[in-house]
């Protein structure tokens, strides 16, 4: 298949378990809840995304043939001296993308592979690290995993709706917009209310880093 990269770049993880890490953020284009465009995000399921992931126009973005190139195009990217090389694969919905084939490419270059998905499609077993995202309406797939990280609030996506699921880690993340306050504030009362549950802040965005 060809992959199409919106962009790829070497910073810090920004959120959930994995803050403050060295990672290479691989950026697939495409998501399966929302087209990207402004004029269709009042009918999409996700309606609140802050991210660009139309087209392969970005930092390091552009199609590749195989997984092996992309694997390449990854490592080339990477510029920590010491410690696992780490790669988060995020979009869009990188799943509609990201397989075997090009895990396996990234393993035999030494990478340990993380995934940021929106749970609608089941994550393939070879990959390192799962965090799943749940939006709004959209079934779940993947109920299992190493973190979920949930924007909050959404009216219909509640924190007791993923409560019991099979992961080891569970967060809430304020969502971003002019209730940022009010929702980070919402965030804090929830995880003192509910232990299970910790805050996710985007540091990225406190730091000015991509």
């Amino acid at each position: 298949m060809t992959y199409s990269v919106k962009e790829c770049f070497y910073t810090l993880q920004g959120e959930g378990a994995q803050t403050g890490r060295a990672a290479v953020f691989l950026r697939f284009a495409g998501c399966n809840l929302w087209s990207g465009l402004e004029r269709d995000r009042e009918t999409a399921v996700c309606k609140f995304c802050d991210t660009d992931f139309v087209g392969v126009d970005g930092d390091g973005g552009g199609k590749f043939a195989t997984a092996d190139d992309v694997a390449a195009h990854v490592a080339a990217r990477w510029k920590g001296e010491r410690g696992r090389p780490y790669v988060v694969c995020t979009g869009g919905e990188p799943l509609l993308q990201l397989d075997d084939d090009l895990i396996g490419a990234l393993h035999r270059h030494g990478f340990e592979v993380a995934v940021e998905t929106n749970g609608t499609i089941a994550a393939p077993k070879s990959l390192d690290w799962v965090c799943v995202s749940p939006k709004s309406t959209a079934e779940l797939k993947q109920l299992s995993g190493d973190e979920l990280k949930l924007v909050f609030p959404q009216a219909d996506a509640p924190p007791e709706k993923f409560a019991s699921l099979e992961f080891r880690n569970f967060f809430l993340q304020p969502m971003d917009g002019p209730m940022r306050e009010e929702a980070t504030a919402a965030c804090i009362a929830y995880c003192l209310a509910h232990p299970q549950w910790r805050l996710s802040l985007q540091t990225h965005k406190v730091t000015g880093i991509p």
